[in-house]
């Protein structure tokens, strides 16, 4: 297979994948959508457009994209969106070892998205 395509089937993958973190709950969204806004850019012009175009979806990558920034919105929905994981897991009395780990690695995750620019003024995603 061509790499374009692998590219391609790529990119669908991380779409789908973005689209139904939009609506589950737990599932992440944006680094899908990266990961698919990257894709796109390898294998098709026309898919890469309507990403970073989407009224939804654009502004997140292209925030990413231009300033390495998460807006405030973004940075608190992930933050919620980890307590109530680690609480879940909690409630669900997962074993402590796994909870100590699970609050190591979002820890880490919420670190780096807290030290991440806010990006530029304006509606923030």
């Amino acid at each position: 297979m061509a790499p374009r395509f692998l590219w391609l089937l790529l990119g669908l993958g991380a779409t789908g994948c973005g689209i139904a973190g939009a609506v589950l709950p737990l599932v992440p969204t944006t680094p899908f959508l990266l990961l698919a806004a990257f894709a796109f850019a390898k294998s098709s012009p026309r898919l890469h457009a309507w990403l970073t175009t989407h009224p939804q979806f654009g502004p997140l990558i292209d925030n990413w994209q231009q300033h390495c920034a998460i807006g405030r919105g973004a940075k608190r929905a992930a933050l919620v969106v980890m307590g109530l994981a680690l609480a879940l897991s909690w409630l669900l009395a997962v074993p402590g070892w796994v909870l100590a780990v699970q609050a190591v690695v979002l820890a880490g995750v919420a670190t780096f998205i807290l030290s991440r620019p806010d990006g530029p003024a304006g509606p923030q995603a």
